[in-house]
């Protein structure tokens, strides 16, 4: 095989991805159809929890400047305020700053990005992958051990590999574009108007204003056929407002269609990014639940390719990221039709509004929008950490008196044992010894301490807790080869010369 890894698409998904494997030490090259990089940014803001993947790779400060984002579903805003934890996400980054970033990290890890070659087939066999491209020079063909289609909505790679992409068809469209020298009142998470339209503006950088319009009954339109006169046509029937003069520098179409791939892997070739799920931009998670794809996968498709990933490790993609694509779809439809059935739902958007004022209800909602109340299984346990991100901001206190934050002990991708060292922290330090080939082990004290107190736990590389003690139901040798294979026991010192 030419290479471990072949990725398909050069998106922040595609980006994220690669570095995530090049981190785990394989030969991966991506492959992009577009010649450069596109300049407009369909995404504009991103999760708190895509915020913390970031950060936990030391790439979140790389972003410069980020603004806070409200949460809201479906036009209902979440106060959250009323939260022990901060779910608020980032916005005004636009998407093309976020892949100049990746591509630059990229870059500096040595994976190569092949513009203008667009894949055309896709052959596997029991032991790699076979790729078709037709590329600048013509046709042609690379192989890897395995392929990763982040190749968006309409994937040629989930086609190939034929994997479907069942959901309900599109009914309503929405126009939207990137405009300079306008002014209008910022309605950032949106306006809802009673008719059932919807309006949406917000800042972005340089002067730009992202604005969406829908009116009610607009129906989806061929992004080619439609003009900046159509969207200014419709903001001004909706608002009153002409922004007719300004100078459009990007313009769309969107679709109110929610659709989640039957499958995330079919044997070598896997799937991430809007490849697996679709949802109207509007609801702002896409490029943000794409991004956390890539940090489940990566570091299991790297044990893989190395030979040291237990089995069925692999299959753990499919079983943690579907359920969460499931969710975002239909979270996706309750928010589009929550928001412009108008008069008609006014009503459920105000019981949902006192809802919200309760701060259990106020977290299970923002908990879903923002990604910090994703749990997987890891097993029996009672720990309320167990399934969950390591909160990326603990700090701990190293022996030599130094502070750390658990995001920067993530930065390489590996496993950590954190342990105090007493008690089942320090005989979990020395069981771990075996796998110090993939899993790093820190002792170090709590500042503060987590509630409840934790004596040691086992965090993967993507953030989440595999095992804690006390709290686990399972011992520390069982998760360490649940999640990282055999140990491999360190070589024996060599023994003391005798004296002459």
């Amino acid at each position: 095989m030419t290479w471990d890894v072949i990725v398909v698409g050069a998106g922040p998904v595609g980006l994220m991805m690669a570095g995530e494997l090049r981190l785990g030490g394989v030969d991966v090259v991506v492959y992009e159809k577009l010649p450069a990089p596109p300049r407009e940014s369909r995404g504009a803001s991103f999760t708190r929890r895509t915020a913390e993947s970031f950060d936990q790779r030391g790439l979140l400060t790389r972003l410069g400047a980020t603004e806070p984002a409200d949460s809201h579903f479906g036009g209902v805003p979440i106060d959250l305020s009323l939260l022990e934890e901060d779910h608020r996400g980032a916005r005004g980054v636009s998407q093309f700053r976020t892949e100049r970033m990746l591509e630059e990290r990229a870059a500096e890890l040595g994976v190569p990005v092949r513009r203008g070659h667009e894949v055309t087939g896709v052959h596997q066999t029991p032991d790699g992958v076979t790729v078709d491209l037709d590329g600048p020079d013509g046709p042609g063909q690379d192989s890897a051990r395995y392929l990763v289609g982040c190749d968006g909505g309409r994937s040629t790679v989930r086609r190939l590999a034929g994997i479907g992409f069942p959901g309900p068809r599109p009914t309503r469209g929405f126009y939207t574009a990137d405009v300079t020298g306008i002014e209008t009142r910022r309605r950032r998470i949106g306006e809802n108007l009673p008719d059932g339209s919807m309006i949406m503006a917000m800042d972005l950088e340089n002067g730009v204003t992202r604005v969406v319009a829908y009116e009610r009954g607009m129906r989806p339109k061929d992004r080619d056929a439609l003009s900046y006169t159509d969207l200014a046509d419709a903001w001004q029937r909706l608002t009153g407002e002409s922004i007719h003069h300004g100078q459009c520098r990007w313009i769309s179409c969107f679709t109110d269609a929610s659709r989640v791939a039957d499958a995330y892997r079919s044997g070598r070739i896997f799937l991430a990014g809007d490849a697996t799920h679709v949802q109207p931009p509007a609801m702002a998670q896409g490029l943000s639940v794409g991004v956390q794809d890539a940090v489940n996968l990566g570091w299991k498709l790297a044990a893989a390719v190395n030979g040291r990933a237990p089995e069925g490790l692999l299959d753990t993609y499919h079983a943690e990221r579907h359920p969460i694509g499931r969710e975002l779809a239909r979270n996706a439809r309750a928010a589009i039709e929550l928001r412009l059935t108008g008069e008609d739902t006014a009503p459920l958007r105000t019981v949902l509004g006192e809802l919200m004022t309760h701060p259990d209800a106020a977290a299970h909602l923002a908990g879903m929008l923002s990604g910090l109340g994703i749990r997987y299984d890891m097993g029996p346990g009672e720990h309320p950490l167990l399934g969950r991100r390591m909160p990326p901001d603990q700090v701990l206190v190293l022996p030599d008196g130094s502070r750390t934050r658990i995001a920067d002990l993530l930065h390489t991708a590996r496993g950590v044992l954190i342990t105090t060292d007493t008690g089942a922290g320090a005989g979990a330090a020395r069981l771990a010894q075996d796998w110090a080939d993939r899993v790093d082990i820190v002792t170090a004290a709590w500042a503060p301490d987590p509630a409840p107190a934790l004596q040691a736990v086992l965090v993967r590389p993507d953030g989440y807790v595999a095992w804690t003690s006390p709290g686990s139901g399972r011992d520390l040798t069982d998760a360490l080869t649940h999640w990282f294979g055999h140990p491999h026991p360190a070589p024996a010192a060599a023994p003391a010369a005798r004296p002459a």
